[in-house]
């Protein structure tokens, strides 16, 4: 009897000693994929602050739409370009190797921009720190390699979640800078934006630091025929007892590949056998990119200027939309093991139809008008509005009449100041559409979308071509938001705020129904047993 006791108590001692093991390696894998996920908030960060920052680098170089659209679309051109050497250097000098180079190139980017004393220097800039938004791509590489499979979606979310967390942060910071221009003499209108893109320079220096203490990816140790080093990884994150099942399970899949060059991969990617791969990373891309989230992240302060809000507004909002992008990607976190993956992404894309087409109806309703009270209104904020004069009395039935009116007499230096004060005079609009149109879409975007993307790219492509697919993919989602970001601008001065939205909704609803036919169940499997079944179905 008391032997039967002592054994059942030590049974219980050591079981206890192991759950408290598996959790101190689970934490471990945590936090490896936050720190390799901060790139996300270093990402987040600059998009934010540069949407804050518009109107003031518009005004003081007298940019045109299109010019606007080259300060922020000059950094997908730079992801664009890196995309094309991502793969092979990942699979040169390592995942950890690539990351402690894109943050130094973050930096890089911040210091020219935050000096650049022209538009051609500034662009320079944003362009240099496009080139490092290759840090998604790669953290999402990184975090796929390094999590185990029944968590591998929460972990690789963590990137969209470190992405809001940036936007949140660079939305509070702005807010308060816009707040105190009034009461610190040397916040000024000419230089405002210049503190706004420096305060990056901070959480560069800090993800740097931190990217030296994590481990290589293991699977990509193994690529490499460094098999003791792997599994010191995989023992330091799993459980023991685990790993060499692990081992054996990825070097049935890479015994034959792991001297494989680009070009090998390239031709393996593009094979028959996996078309169906390439095609759902593809549509998966293009219907992520152009459903307007960029038009949203790096033009917040623009958009809901169009609803008729002050600056000060515009800028206390953004910090409502990041709060808000925060915990729906947290939702997304709790929820993608447990409703997978595919009802995620097609009740998100449905939302986000939904959500556009009340930003659309809002917009489509409104009208402007220019009267004598609302020229005092313009008067009071500081704006010469003498130059609306021949406008009194006029009504106008689109915010593009508008627009157009107040670029014939404002100079380009004028009209990204202006223009705000005015259309919040003038406008007659019910908000309500608007707004839950625009938080509905921030929902649906980072519960679903958002971060499911990068979960299914780290899953459905194994190590024989991982380091080229997940650069081609995220080049396709790259160029799909290239065309948002570049031409937002354009599109709020042509075609009108109604029927921007209007048109990213028709993406989404498209998106929706692709989604449903083509996007497979990938939760709890590894990576290995997913590549089988779909180049098996492919």
């Amino acid at each position: 009897m008391l032997e039967n006791t002592l054994s059942e108590s030590t049974s219980k001692e050591s079981k206890l000693v192991s759950s408290q093991a598996s959790k101190s390696k689970n934490i471990q894998a945590i936090k490896f994929s936050l720190i390799a996920a901060f790139g996300g908030f270093v990402f987040g960060l600059d998009a934010a602050n540069i949407s804050g920052a518009l109107r003031f680098v518009s005004s003081q170089f007298e940019l045109t739409s299109m010019q606007t659209g080259n300060v922020v679309g000059c950094a997908i051109v730079g992801v664009i370009l890196a995309l094309f050497f991502t793969g092979s250097l990942c699979q040169h000098f390592g995942r950890k190797k690539v990351l402690l180079a894109i943050a130094l190139t973050y930096s890089l980017s911040t210091v020219i921009s935050a000096f650049a004393n022209s538009y051609e220097m500034l662009v320079v800039g944003r362009f240099i720190g496009g080139v490092a938004f290759a840090s998604i791509t790669v953290s999402a590489m990184y975090i796929g390699e390094i999590a185990p499979a029944k968590q591998r979606g929460q972990f690789v979310s963590v990137n969209q979640l470190l992405i809001t967390l940036g936007s949140l942060v660079a939305f509070v910071v702005n807010y308060f800078l816009i707040k105190s221009m009034g009461n610190i003499e040397v916040l000024t209108d000419e230089n405002i934006w210049r503190v706004m893109l420096g305060f990056e320079l901070v959480p560069n220096i800090i993800w740097f630091g931190l990217l030296l203490t994590i481990p290589e990816s293991p699977r990509w140790l193994m690529s490499k025929q460094r098999h003791k080093e792997a599994e010191q990884v995989f023992s330091d994150i799993s459980d023991p007892s685990e790993v060499p099942a692990m081992m054996d399970d990825i070097k049935q899949t890479i015994a034959q590949d792991s001297n494989t060059s680009v070009i090998q991969q390239l031709k393996l990617l593009f094979s028959k056998p996996m078309r169906f791969l390439v095609i759902l990373a593809v549509c998966y891309a293009v219907v992520q990119g152009a459903t307007g989230m960029n038009a949203v992240l790096f033009y917040a302060p623009t958009v809901f200027e169009q609803i008729g809000m002050s600056v000060e507004d515009t800028f206390l909002q953004t910090i409502v939309l990041g709060a808000m992008s925060v915990l729906f990607t947290l939702v997304a976190i709790f929820t993608v093991e447990k409703w997978g993956r595919k009802v995620l992404t097609v009740g998100g894309l449905l939302l986000i139809t939904v959500a556009h087409c009340s930003i659309w109806y809002g917009f489509g309703n409104a009208t402007y008008v220019i009267n004598q009270p609302a020229i005092e209104i313009i008067a009071e904020q500081g704006v010469d509005a003498n130059k609306l004069i021949p406008f009194i009395g006029k009504d106008y039935h689109s915010d593009v009449a508008l627009k157009a009116d107040l670029a014939s007499v404002y100079s380009k230096k004028e009209l990204p100041l202006v223009s705000g004060t005015v259309i919040n005079a003038s406008i007659n609009i019910n908000p309500a559409f608007v707004l839950f149109g625009l938080f509905a879409f921030l929902a649906a975007f980072n519960m679903s979308i958002g971060p499911i993307m990068w979960v299914i790219f780290s899953e459905i492509f194994s190590s024989r071509v991982r380091s080229v697919a997940l650069p081609f993919a995220a080049l396709v989602q790259s160029i799909s938001s290239w065309s948002i970001q570049q031409f937002f601008p354009w599109q709020l001065e042509n075609m009108g705020a109604a029927n921007t939205f209007l048109y990213y909704g028709g993406v989404a609803f498209v998106g929706c129904f692709v989604m449903m036919l083509i996007l497979p169940e990938t939760k709890g499997k590894s990576i290995e047993a997913i590549e089988r079944q779909l180049v098996k179905q492919g």
